[in-house]
């Protein structure tokens, strides 16, 4: 992780201004490894292909979208280069670790981390095929040199006498980090339709899996540092995450065996990843196990969440100015990139 060394000396003007103050520290000569962990929804990141029990046609040649390969090409040549910007503006580099959601196989990855902006990153992918009925699926990929994979899984949702309902396996992930275990769950939590009262349990219950899986890794060691994402369809102050899965809100108030939502102070100032009906919404979130809190920085800790939302993935202009530029919208094809804007965070430690 050389190349994500950061110098107070160099940067105090910029960045370090801020953590000099947070973090109180005074030795300006003070050397940090910096890594980004990431999560994009790449908003419907199919194939061309019309594959067997999926349903994908709307998104074959011959569908609604006529989704084409140039069509499909471009899709992966935008995402790719969002995804190789995160992050980068501190750490010079793409993210070490990005969870993504809405891709319909490990083949449209292989893609992604072909493309030019992303194939000297050297990404590896995390995959599990999901019973979603739409086909999609969560995926993990990180830089090879940066991370380290110990152990994946996948674990399925299911709800008592629902045997109709199936939607997309959270992935779990642990790995090794610049020497430290790191442990990633990504999500997909079920969405809002046909109302978000009538679907809110199934958030619920989502929330109750992920939960679980944290606790598990606890059990295992108390000291886990654990990174929970995803699009949970649900902002910070919704039930299925301050009473399911019991992320707080304040930092100060997480304790041992506890989970702080990071993104709570981005939703507390209206910053949102996706917006309908000039109305933000925070369902892109980063949960941090509250070991990755605190001011010793011997070890990797938070440093800040923020949102991607440079001006190249909005859109430019009428109703919707400002909004994520999406492929489609309004049943025309627009050649943009996800209706999600991105969210990450920096974890830091000292050199």
């Amino acid at each position: 992780m050389k190349q994500n060394n950061i110098t107070i000396k160099a940067c105090i003007l910029v960045v370090f201004s801020f953590a000099m103050y947070a973090f109180n520290l005074t030795a300006q000569e003070k050397k940090y490894k910096v890594a980004t962990i990431a999560f994009y929804n790449l908003e419907n990141l199919f194939d061309t292909l019309d594959t067997p029990d999926k349903n994908d046609l709307e998104y074959t040649p011959e569908g609604l979208k006529k989704w084409d390969s140039k069509k499909y090409i471009s899709k992966q040549e935008n995402m790719s280069n969002v995804i190789a910007q995160i992050g980068a503006d501190l750490t010079k580099t793409a993210p070490a670790i990005i969870g993504v959601s809405e891709i319909e196989n490990r083949l449209v990855l292989e893609d992604l981390i072909k493309m030019t902006a992303l194939k000297n990153y050297n990404y590896e992918i995390v995959h599990y095929e999901s019973p979603d009925k739409r086909g999609v699926d969560v995926g993990l990929l990180y830089q090879a040199s940066m991370f380290k994979v110990t152990n994946t899984r996948s674990a399925t949702l299911k709800i008592e006498g629902r045997d109709d309902f199936f939607t997309r396996d959270q992935l779990v992930v642990s790995g090794i980090l610049d020497g430290e275990m790191i442990h990633i769950i990504v999500n997909h939590w079920p969405s809002r339709s046909g109302g978000e009262k009538r679907s809110l349990p199934l958030r619920n219950a989502a929330a109750d899996l992920t939960r679980s899986i944290a606790d598990s890794i606890f059990a295992e060691d108390e000291n886990a540092k654990i990174i929970i994402m995803g699009d949970l369809n649900d902002d910070p102050i919704n039930e299925s995450l301050l009473k399911h899965l019991k992320a707080k809100k304040d930092e100060k108030s997480t304790h041992k065996g506890e989970l702080y939502n990071a993104t709570y102070p981005l939703f507390q100032k209206g910053i949102g990843t996706l917006a309908y009906r000039d109305k933000w919404n925070l369902f892109d979130q980063m949960v941090v196990s509250y070991d990755l809190l605190g001011d010793d920085k011997t070890s990797f800790k938070l440093y800040k969440t923020l949102i991607f939302d440079k001006d190249f993935i909005k859109e430019e202009s009428g109703s919707f100015k400002g909004y994520p530029k999406r492929t489609h919208a309004g049943g025309v094809y627009k050649n943009g990139y996800s209706d999600h804007f991105p969210v990450y965070l920096y974890l830091i430690k000292e050199l």
